[in-house]
């Protein structure tokens, strides 16, 4: 591979990665904010209001670093992959262009009115604005998701005398079939975060000692919550999308379940390693028939391996998108079972005593920030070696007069700067959980607890 395109490539893959770090809670937190405030407003309940205002506050922190990082992708476009956007900007830039002035500003707008407006407004007009907020995000999310799935399963444009693809049918290219399932399975993933998240702000405060009514509140929505949507995750989202991969990108599918040789009745792996120069799987546990029941719906179906295709279409990375792939798979079925656990107890009056199990919810929070990146690195992993799936091989869409010297001198400053932001967002976010939720009552409540 050229080196230049290498860094352009660790580049816009480093940028995207870190930026979505923020959006993922962002998506989750305002559907759950809606649920506290909902829940709050019809019950004329403070705890849940506070909760909500807590959480927005979270939100807040998480949406102003989202923004940050995520302006300077829109840039890396023209400046690492200038020959990609002259070729599918007339079509990629209506969704780009949507997502920034209705979407961002919709919900810029809205979020500082529901962060500063909850006493110059009315009960339901601040509900009113953490419901657009909540509209607002998702808006802007499926606009980003349906310019991935076009580079996925490019729909809706035609090619114009010069080469570069424009846009034939506005409606075929906003609701491809990729989209709708991609950005299910996607915000599934938002939530399940969003719901850890809580849940473990709430464990630790159990174990604290601290702010315990809050601390019940966070435990009982994050955890109804995360059993409900680690579930969506999988199934139906997550399995639609596997059939879109065997429908429309079959060596992808090859590719992520280390299929080397097509065969009738293909097992599923489930542990191995991919060794590639011998085409087989090490040291494989795998379930028999498996693979070809999930695809195709058929016991004895045949599925293509990866000999099925040219070498040249291949994924550049089969190992790597094979552990991602696998990586993500097993955290979502870890998520089900943590939940399901916590919902159990939760039935039956015992989670908010147990102490292991909070132990257990407090430090499962990292874990779906890794399953939602491994997942957007099997995404764009398993595209390869395309940039628009089909049309336009990724060598061919990089800015060819940026060196591969200056995109590692702005990647290494980029690094530098986001892990100051980083630490930063962290400093924040950690100041709010030491504070706590905000409550005329909290000496009173807390003193009631001590009691």
């Amino acid at each position: 591979m050229d080196s230049a395109l290498l860094i352009h490539r660790i580049h816009f893959a480093f940028t995207a990665t870190f930026h979505y770090l923020f959006p993922q809670l962002t998506m989750g937190l305002a559907l759950l904010i809606v649920v506290l405030k909902t829940i709050g407003l019809r019950r004329n309940d403070p705890i849940y209001h506070q909760a909500a205002r807590f959480w927005a506050k979270i939100f807040g922190i998480n949406f102003v670093l989202g923004v940050v990082t995520g302006i300077p992708l829109e840039f890396q476009f023209g400046t690492n992959w200038s020959h990609f956007s002259r070729y599918a900007g007339g079509v990629i830039g209506q969704t780009l262009a949507m997502e920034g002035m209705f979407a961002f500003f919709l919900e810029s707008a809205l979020v500082g009115l529901f962060l500063f407006g909850e006493k110059r407004l009315s009960p339901k007009g601040h509900w009113w604005t953490a419901v657009a907020v909540f509209a607002g995000s998702w808006l802007s999310g499926y606009f980003i998701v349906a310019t991935d799935a076009f580079m996925q399963h490019p729909v809706g444009y035609y090619t114009d005398a010069d080469g570069n693809l424009q846009l034939a049918s506005f409606w075929a290219f906003l609701l491809n079939r990729w989209a709708g399932w991609q950005y299910a399975h996607t915000m599934c993933g938002a939530v399940t975060t969003g719901a850890f998240v809580m849940t473990a702000v709430g464990a630790f405060y159990m174990l604290s000692g601290k702010f315990l009514e809050h601390a019940r509140v966070f435990i009982k929505i994050g955890v109804i919550t995360g059993c409900l949507f680690s579930v969506l995750q999988i199934v139906p989202t997550g399995d639609r999308q596997g059939k879109l991969v065997t429908d429309l990108q079959p060596v992808t599918l090859a590719a992520m379940e280390g299929l080397f040789q097509g065969q009738e009745g293909a097992p599923l792996v489930i542990v191995g390693q991919p060794n590639e120069e011998q085409g087989k799987i090490d040291n494989p546990i795998v379930v028999p028939k498996m693979l070809s029941m999930l695809t195709y719906r058929r016991w004895n179906a045949n599925v293509r391996g990866l000999d099925a295709f040219p070498r040249q279409d291949w994924p550049g990375n089969i190992p790597l998108l094979y552990y991602s792939y696998h990586i993500m798979v097993g955290l979502g079925t870890f998520f089900i079972a943590i939940m399901a656990l916590s919902g159990l107890l939760l039935w039956s009056g015992k989670l908010y005593s147990a102490r292991w199990m909070m132990w257990i919810l407090l430090l499962s929070a990292p874990f779906p920030y890794i399953a939602n990146t491994a997942g957007w690195m099997t995404a764009e992993l398993g595209r390869q070696p395309w940039v628009v799936y089909g049309l336009m091989r990724t060598a061919d869409g990089y800015s060819k007069f940026v060196s591969a010297g200056n995109g590692m001198f702005t990647l290494l400053g980029f690094m530098g700067m986001y892990m100051v932001l980083g630490i930063l967002g962290l400093f924040l976010v950690w100041r709010e959980i030491e504070h706590g939720p905000d409550s005329d009552q909290l000496v009173e409540l807390n003193a009631a607890e001590a009691v």
